[in-house]
């Protein structure tokens, strides 16, 4: 399982502001370009957002879907990205410092993408995740600007 952290300058309802905003996935999601709709529900568990992968013309609609949910805390996530696979996401939080301190974990569970070992899979999905969180804490700052 990869796992990367990061410390964010900003409240745990700061963060999770933008973590459980569907509407802005595919602002700090590597790959997701566009999200297309997101369910009244979400964050609820069972809800999904309803978003694209990729870039045009080479566009992929698929989901993503809250497995389990604990406010200002946790957030696990079932990300589908067919034909690659789908993977589980998970956002654990702690305040530290007078901030956030976040954890992203993510492994392939199904498809083509769970058939690659993890010595191999691991680096990349770290480099994407490093990136991803990246933009999650710039979209959080910025926000409290």
């Amino acid at each position: 399982m990869s796992e990367n952290e990061c410390m964010i300058e900003a409240s745990l309802d700061d963060v999770f502001a933008v973590l459980t905003d569907g509407w802005s996935y595919a602002g700090w999601v590597v790959g997701a370009s566009r999200v297309r709709d997101v369910d009244a529900e979400w964050p609820q568990p069972g809800f999904s957002i309803h978003h694209s992968v990729g870039t045009w013309p080479l566009l992929l609609d698929d989901t993503t879907t809250v497995e389990e949910y604990v406010p200002l805390m946790f957030l696990r996530l079932r990300v589908r990205a067919w034909p690659t696979g789908e993977g589980r996401v998970e956002f654990e939080a702690t305040e530290k410092d007078g901030g956030c301190h976040l954890v992203m974990r993510e492994r392939a569970v199904k498809g083509p993408a769970a058939l690659v070992p993890q010595v191999v899979i691991d680096p990349a999905l770290s480099l994407r995740n490093t990136e991803t969180l990246r933009r999650l804490r710039l979209m959080v700052e910025g926000r409290r600007t």
